[in-house]
């Protein structure tokens, strides 16, 4: 009698000759995948939304960016959910240089927020009528011509927000005057500010950074919750360099905010120029070592 052989692709076929799904094995490979993925933004490099203008005019709300996970080692706050409990200390850890910008964790709150780093530890910081002195020694400011920022609906010079900057230009179209202000470093790091005029945090008493600590600012001077600002919506003074949970690298685009359900406001609600701008700050020649 003979016998009859039967494949494997067979003994998966049902009745109807169609191969079965496996469905514990497509799940697997899906949860793997998704598994990779967090891993990835949890180590390596994740992607981050502006939400607010603290950080203008270097960043607008709309742009989006990529942070590097890895830049000063890793910490309780690098996995892309902050499921750890808050702990001291990095992992292979490295303190941010003097101008980077950075995503952190403030020290009683689960959002993140982004700020240039200021202060090391060790350096006594201070503001004198909006002029940042570290170590007793003035931080160079320059006043530069105004930023005529295009409004649009993500960038609207609100009356609350900038009060009196709206103008137009050369063809009519609306646009939002900033006055600017070019801030050196001692290191020789070099970026834009917005300052809007005297304001109440514009003159901070002497803070010594303790040790395993870092001082924020936000560029767009007056109208940021940094480590000026107490709690509960700022930073309330120096925060603890663990909880900095990467280092912005690059905006990869940016949106103007009239994206709709329309798929042709995909392409025209991006802005130009922007893709592809470092974050990484300029350094003078005469940098200080």
């Amino acid at each position: 009698m003979a016998v009859e052989k039967v494949d494997e692709q067979t003994l998966k076929a049902d009745d109807s000759g169609k191969e079965k799904t496996d469905w514990i094995g497509e799940i697997k490979s899906i949860g793997l995948l998704l598994l990779a993925v967090l891993a990835f933004h949890s180590l390596v490099a994740k992607p981050f939304y502006i939400p607010s203008v603290s950080m203008m005019p270097g960043l607008l709300v709309g742009d989006r960016l990529i942070v590097s996970k890895y830049a000063y080692g890793w910490s309780w706050v690098s996995p892309t959910f902050h499921i750890f409990p808050r702990a001291k200390g990095r992992l292979f850890g490295s303190l941010p240089e003097r101008g980077d910008v950075v995503i952190l964790t403030p020290k009683n709150q689960s959002s993140d927020y982004i700020k240039r780093v200021i202060g090391l530890p060790g350096d006594i910081v201070e503001l004198r009528g909006g002029q940042i002195f570290l170590n007793g020694e003035p931080v160079q400011q320059e006043a530069q011509p105004d930023l005529r920022l295009p409004i649009d609906v993500n960038a609207p010079c609100g009356s609350r927000e900038f009060p009196g900057l709206r103008d137009t230009d050369a063809s009519g179209n609306p646009v939002c005057a900033l006055p600017i202000v070019r801030e050196t470093l001692p290191n020789g790091v070099s970026y834009d500010i917005i300052d809007l005029g005297p304001q109440s945090s514009d003159d901070i008493s002497p803070v010594i950074i303790p040790e395993g600590h870092v001082y924020l600012l936000g560029d767009n001077r007056d109208l940021s919750a940094d480590s000026r600002v107490a709690s509960p919506l700022g930073l309330d003074g120096p925060i603890p360099w663990e909880n900095i949970g990467g280092r912005a690298e690059f905006i990869t685009f940016s949106l103007d905010g009239t994206t709709s359900f329309n798929p042709i406001s995909w392409f025209t609600s991006f802005r130009s120029g922007r893709a592809g701008t470092s974050l990484r700050p300029s350094r003078g020649r005469n940098a200080a070592k």
